[in-house]
């Protein structure tokens, strides 16, 4: 990215801060590598530093240790829905103008920040990043809103640099998330489509992700803003049939009217309201249903090449899980 001695990262010791960690050491560019977060690492990468810090508090310019840094902001309350709106803010706003802050304060030029598709709404049409932003999340208003603080940032003295990138879905080893849950129903043989099976699901391995996140940030010299997903479309069809293909799991073959599904996880509702967690409700069936359909015009544009599809990297995360696939 640049000839800083020190990379700095908020939200280090989560999903995609641990792959980016890995590929920084890596590198051998930086002294200094940094993890601040208020998480436990998902796993410890050796030649990081691991530093505890609330991303809605105050950074002590003393991190820094009195150098400029190469600051990757991926802290974020994402997870929709799970929230009060109210966080969504609290953790987003605030802590992008905690880390601009730290950055003006240091003197750290290169920022790179993880936005989302999120601030697009869903949409059967495809969108690029010349479409026009409608989030319909407090999570999607409350990223576009953190975009707009970076770009403050940066207007404010010629010689910053920042990079927004804005992932669709992202799996991989260590995710826990929607492709994790997608695995486990399927080895389970419990996974029926949610009224349809041609629902497009932009998305994206964590590994080609941290590598774009690179490349763009190092051909970046003003501001520079892109969409990260497979160029190629995938329904929940496809990205099922590729589970299939490396795990040996069963093809689903049952789709549901997306009504019954509706009135069928109500009970769990009634549950979650008398403090009984189960994650099952008709928001999470909703996005199941819709479609987020995305394209890295940019990225594709700027000469960004994956090194993995779908099928191949489900193969390679499968590979790499210790207890269980798709760890």
């Amino acid at each position: 990215m640049s000839n800083t001695t020190q990379a700095i990262v908020f939200g280090g010791a989560g999903f995609i801060g641990t792959h980016l960690m890995n590929r920084l050491v890596a590198s051998g560019q930086y002294r200094r590598v940094v993890a601040a977060d208020i998480g436990k690492p998902r796993t410890l990468v050796a030649g990081v530093e691991y530093v505890h810090h609330d991303v809605r508090e105050p950074v002590d310019p003393k991190l820094a240790r009195g150098l400029p840094a190469d600051i990757f902001n991926l802290a974020a309350i994402h997870t929709t829905p799970g929230h009060p709106d109210g966080e969504y803010y609290y953790t987003n706003v605030l802590g992008a103008v905690n880390v601009c802050r730290f950055a003006k304060e240091t003197g750290s030029r290169n920022i790179t920040f993880t936005s989302s598709i999120s601030i697009y709404g869903p949409s059967e049409a495809p969108l690029d990043e010349d479409s026009q932003p409608a989030p319909v999340s407090a999570y999607g208003r409350s990223k576009l809103s953190a975009e707009a603080i970076h770009r403050l940032w940066q207007s404010e003295d010629a010689a910053r640099r920042l990079t927004i990138v804005r992932p669709a879905v992202i799996y991989g080893l260590y995710e826990g998330g929607n492709f994790t849950r997608l695995s486990r129903l399927l080895q389970r043989r419990a996974f029926v489509y949610p009224g349809r099976t041609d629902t497009i699901k932009s998305c994206g391995y964590v590994k080609d992700l941290v590598s774009s996140m690179l490349f763009m940030a190092a051909r970046n010299d003003g501001v520079s803003v892109y969409n990260f997903c497979y160029e190629h479309r995938y329904t929940i069809s496809d990205i099922c049939a590729a589970f299939t293909q490396a795990a040996g799991y069963k093809k689903p073959t049952l789709t549901i009217p997306i009504w019954f599904m509706n009135l069928a996880v109500l009970p769990f509702e009634v549950l979650h309201k008398a403090g009984i967690k189960t994650g099952i409700n008709r928001e999470r069936i909703r996005k199941l249903w819709f479609s987020t359909n995305i394209l890295p015009k940019r990225l594709v544009a700027s000469g960004f090449k994956f090194d993995y599809d779908v099928t191949s990297s489900l193969h390679e995360w499968k590979h790499d899980s210790g207890i269980g696939d798709f760890d």
